[in-house]
């Protein structure tokens, strides 16, 4: 039995459909904070189960009988928090008797515990010291926060504005990394291993040339001051500090993630 947490949440889902289709002999739990949100989960068969980062009796229970955990990162932002509530969940895990878990960490976790990766490089070590199998899946930012339906704006405008300088992103969509997430999960293989999961190096002038092609009227990329809630991933791509690449997702995969041409087409079909 595999047990999914934050199986509510945008990842969570998408790790459960890659579940119940490519898996459909393997039992899904999905341990959430709020059950009566997933009715349509338990109209599929899947097991709804009360689990709330912040109450590790709930965690235990939920737990109780799994084979595998994939541990989604909690959203609360602030470290500590954060920090608490994964420990809660690895506790829970070995005191329920999961035999593995995989985790979904960030890229860098693995190399020290400062500013926005401290809780993730404190699970990760919580995880391995546990004596649990283990496989740390550590995310890049998601294509899905820069390739939205949003979009269609600069279609409109013909202009399409950045504050990357040009420089590449290593992004990834969450479809990508849930499908990755759901072959680890049902693969021992994979235990005991690390991967840094990277998409295809992409920039902002790249994008309005596939705005451009893909809708036939021309975007210029213009490089300027974004006020938006990417706007500070934007500065980062601009100092080159998403630019990390790796095979890990496409081996994962067993192809190479999405085209930004695929992701833009089917960005600007949901507008």
């Amino acid at each position: 039995m595999i047990v999914v947490t934050a199986a509510s949440g945008a990842l969570g889902r998408l790790v459960v459909e890659q579940l119940l289709t490519r898996f459909p002999d393997r039992p899904v739990v999905a341990a959430v904070r709020d059950p009566g949100r997933c009715a349509d989960l338990t109209a599929r068969g899947v097991d709804v189960r009360h689990g709330d980062y912040d109450d590790p009796a709930t965690l235990r229970s939920a737990f109780r009988g799994a084979d595998r955990l994939l541990l989604i990162s909690s959203p609360v932002m602030d470290p500590d928090h954060r920090t608490r509530q994964h420990l809660a969940a690895v506790a829970a895990a070995v005191d329920s008797g999961v035999r593995a878990v995989a985790y979904t960490s960030f890229l860098g976790a693995d190399r020290g515990g400062d500013g926005p990766n401290a809780a993730h490089h404190a699970t990760e070590r919580a995880i391995i010291d546990s004596g649990l199998g283990y496989t740390l899946l550590r995310h890049p930012f998601y294509t899905d926060a820069f390739v939205d339906a949003g979009l269609r704006d600069a279609v409109t405008s013909g202009k399409l504005v950045s504050g990357t300088g040009g420089r590449g992103l290593n992004t990834a969509l969450r479809s990508d990394l849930a499908a990755a997430a759901a072959t680890v999960l049902t693969d021992d293989a994979h235990l005991g291993h690390g991967y840094d999961l990277t998409g295809a190096l992409w920039t902002y002038p790249q994008l309005a040339a596939t705005l451009t092609e893909v809708t036939g009227r021309p975007v210029e990329h213009v490089d300027g001051t974004v006020e938006t809630p990417i706007g500070f991933l934007m500065n980062l791509a601009k100092a080159g500090l998403l630019e990390r690449q790796t095979t890990d997702l496409e081996r994962l995969l067993g192809r190479p993630p999405t085209s930004l041409r695929q992701t833009v087409t089917e960005a600007l079909r949901d507008a």
